[in-house]
C-alpha cells in the first residue's frame, strides 16, 4: 500500500492527494467502497464508487458489444477436378449465399488417384471459381490457390457493405 493517494470523491471531483487511512474513512462514511483505478500512476488513483453497481454496469456494456459484433465463419465448398457444369453452378450458389451472409469461403480442390498428374485441371476450374465471384462483384479473393499435398485451397472473403 502507498503512504499517499490521489483520491476522485464518489461525485467524480477530484479530492486531491491524501493518505490511505482518510480514504477508506471517506467512503465508509459515503457508505459506498474505495476502488483502486490506477495501480501505476505516482501516487496510485482511487475512487470512490459503488462496486458492485459498478461491475454490473461494466457487465452490461460488455454484453452489449458482444451482441453487436458479427463473427465470422469459414464455409466450405469442396470441389473435384472433373466437377461438371451444373454441380458447379449449384456449388457456386451456395458460395454466393455465404458471401452474401459475411462468412469467409474456402474452396477446396480434392485431388485422387490419377488425378494428381493433372492439377492444371484443377488450377483451371478454381480460376473460374475466381473469376466468377469477381465478376459478380460477391467478394473478394483473400489467398489465391496454394498446393498442399492432395488438395488445393484458396480463401474468399465477402466484401464490407457501407
Amino acid at each position: 500500500m502507498a503512504p499517499e493517494i490521489r483520491l476522485i470523491g464518489a461525485d467524480g471531483q477530484n479530492v486531491g492527494v491524501v493518505s490511505p487511512d482518510r480514504a477508506n474513512a471517506m467512503a465508509r462514511e459515503a457508505g459506498l467502497d474505495l476502488v483502486e483505478i490506477s495501480p501505476n500512476a505516482k501516487p496510485p488513483v482511487c475512487k470512490i464508487m459503488d462496486l458492485g453497481k459498478f461491475k454490473y454496469e461494466q457487465q452490461k456494456r460488455e454484453a452489449e458489444a458482444r451482441k453487436k459484433q458479427k463473427i465470422i465463419e469459414v464455409k466450405e465448398v469442396k470441389f473435384r477436378p472433373n466437377t461438371d457444369t451444373h454441380d458447379f453452378d449449384v456449388k457456386m450458389r451456395n458460395v454466393y449465399k455465404f458471401l452474401e451472409n459475411g462468412d469467409k469461403v474456402k474452396i477446396t480442390m480434392r485431388f485422387r488417384g490419377r488425378e494428381m498428374a493433372h492439377q492444371n485441371l484443377g488450377l483451371q476450374l478454381l480460376k473460374r471459381v475466381e473469376e466468377a465471384v469477381v465478376e459478380a462483384e460477391a467478394g473478394k479473393i483473400e489467398a489465391h490457390p496454394k498446393t498442399e499435398g492432395r488438395q488445393m485451397t484458396m480463401m474468399i472473403g465477402p466484401i464490407a457493405k457501407t
